[in-house]
């Protein structure tokens, strides 16, 4: 029997969520974009400054997703990705002296290029043996930054004094314009979550997750698509990375450890994998939240980890799942 491709134009798998392509995830996710814009004006400076802290880590969470949410593959070193597109922003501008903007892509590009060549021998591995494999790359990348490899990261301490983004030699680096350009990446972002629901290379991504078995007997290249969910969500991860280098004007093998990449795992979990909503309240909930209780920001991870166990038991799809059939 010849062996067939799946129709890439077909509707997605009967009875399996649409992953957040319905149109009010489009619209709820322009109205919380909308909103925030108008915070600047709203918020005090401390806030504005959390605000854009917020956008950076709503689109690793984002990035996130596609591994975990879209294409069902368990990833708990995420955080390298995002660390990789911040620490080549640092270098290339400290070291280098280009101007930050110009790193931003190449932040991203190097993050896919490791998102891809990491992932390329292990997208065979199953469950727990994937898992491992990814937490180690996580310990490699804080071990070689805390070493600092090639004498470029700073070592434990690591680098210090990144300029902030100037345009026709207009300064952009104070707070607010920092807000906006982080929350234009974000809306950039979004709008790409929401082609990739509706493309060929996300339905296929679709059909990994939920019969892989399947898919492949019609042709599909699990290997390569595997690739690719990888090399894609890193270049994401990577423009974060970049964005919160230029936020924080520094960078430390601290801010992208395996905890770091656990909160990302949860903020999936625990908002609602595949859903652009519950990704956005799952990070909402990690990093604006415990601002609010400032006293109790130094127990998040607890809280968290109370919160994500209590969803798991009594909601295991997440608090705000992906809609079905659209």
């Amino acid at each position: 029997m010849n062996k067939q491709v799946i129709d890439a134009t077909s509707a997605p798998l009967a009875g399996k969520p649409t992953l957040g392509g319905s149109r009010r995830a489009v619209w709820i996710g322009i109205a919380l974009w909308l909103v925030g814009l108008l915070l600047p004006v709203a918020l005090s400076p401390a806030w504005v400054t959390i605000g854009g802290v917020f956008a950076i880590y709503a689109i690793v969470a984002l990035s996130q997703d596609i591994v975990l949410g879209r294409a069902g593959i368990y990833d708990m070193g995420h955080a390298v990705y995002f660390g990789i597109g911040a620490y080549v922003t640092a270098v290339l501008s400290l070291s280098f002296g280009w101007p930050v903007l110009w790193t931003v892509p190449v932040g991203v590009l190097v993050s896919a290029f490791f998102g891809a060549i990491l992932s390329a021998p292990i997208v065979k591995l199953r469950g727990d043996y994937l898992l491992v494999v990814t937490i180690g790359f996580n310990a490699i990348f804080v071990l070689a930054m805390k070493n600092d490899i090639f004498g470029l990261t700073g070592g434990p301490d690591g680098l210090f004094g990144v300029a902030g983004p100037t345009v026709f030699g207009l300064d952009l680096g104070d707070q607010n314009s920092l807000f906006y350009l982080n929350w234009v990446a974000l809306a950039v972002v979004l709008w790409l979550m929401r082609n990739l629901n509706r493309s060929a290379l996300g339905r296929t991504f679709r059909y990994l997750k939920y019969d892989e078995l399947a898919a492949t007997t019609l042709g599909v290249n699990s290997h390569k698509y595997k690739v690719a969910v990888f090399a894609l969500a890193a270049a994401i991860a990577g423009l974060a990375g970049s964005l919160f280098a230029m936020q924080l004007s520094a960078v430390s093998p601290g801010s992208f450890s395996f905890a770091d990449s656990v909160t990302l795992f949860a903020i999936v979990l625990v908002g609602g994998q595949a859903s652009v909503p519950g990704v956005l309240l799952g990070t909402a909930m990690m990093f604006v939240v415990p601002q609010i209780f400032s006293g109790l920001a130094q127990y998040r991870y607890f809280v968290f980890g109370i919160a994500m166990i209590v969803i798991m038991v009594l909601r295991p799809q997440g608090i705000w799942p992906a809609r079905k059939g659209g």
